[in-house]
C-alpha cells in the first residue's frame, strides 16, 4: 500500500489544478477537480492567506486524504489588523489587538503547537505580536505576557 504525501502552500479557497498542485499530483492519475474542490472547501475560512495543505495519496487505490494546517501566526495577526505587513522596526506600532483576539488566534494554533497548554500558545502569539510591532490591549506584549504569568487573564484563558 504505497502512499505519497504532497505538501503545498495554497491561498485559502483558491486552489487550482495548475501549480503548485498540478505538477505535484499530475502523474498519480487522480481526479484533480475533486481534490481542488475539497481543498477549497477546507481552506475557504482562510481567504487571502497562504495555508499549508498536505495531501496523502494511496497510489494503488487512488484514495486521498487532505489535511489543512493553520497559517503562520503572523498572517493571522495581520488578518485581524487588516494590515499588509508587520513593522520592520518593532518600536513602530502597526496596530492593537484585544486579548480576546490573541486567545482566539492561540486556539487556532493550539492543535499544531508543540504544547497542550493554551496559556503557553497565548504567550507565543504575544511574542509574535511584539516582533511585528503590535500592541495588545494598548500595552507592550511583554507586559501582557507578565500579566498572563501572574494569572490576570486566567478567567479569559479558562484557567
Amino acid at each position: 500500500m504505497p502512499k505519497k504525501i504532497v505538501r503545498v502552500l495554497i491561498e485559502g479557497g483558491k486552489a487550482t489544478p495548475g501549480p503548485p498542485l498540478g505538477p505535484a499530483l499530475g502523474g498519480l492519475g487522480l481526479n484533480m477537480g475533486q481534490i481542488v474542490k475539497e481543498i477549497n472547501e477546507k481552506t475557504s475560512s482562510y481567504s487571502g492567506m497562504r495555508v499549508p495543505v498536505e495531501i496523502e495519496v494511496d497510489t494503488e487505490t487512488k484514495k486521498f486524504e487532505i489535511r489543512v494546517g493553520t497559517p503562520p501566526t503572523s498572517m493571522l495577526i495581520l488578518r485581524e489588523l487588516k494590515a499588509e505587513k508587520g513593522s520592520s522596526d518593532a518600536s513602530k506600532k502597526i496596530g492593537n489587538l484585544r486579548m480576546e483576539t490573541v486567545v482566539n488566534i492561540a486556539k487556532m494554533k493550539l492543535a499544531s503547537s508543540n504544547t497542550p497548554e493554551l496559556k503557553q500558545v497565548v504567550k507565543q502569539v504575544l511574542g509574535t505580536a511584539l516582533s511585528m510591532g503590535v500592541t495588545v490591549e494598548g500595552k507592550d506584549p511583554r507586559e501582557v505576557q507578565r500579566e498572563v504569568d501572574s494569572g490576570a487573564w486566567d478567567k479569559l484563558l479558562g484557567g
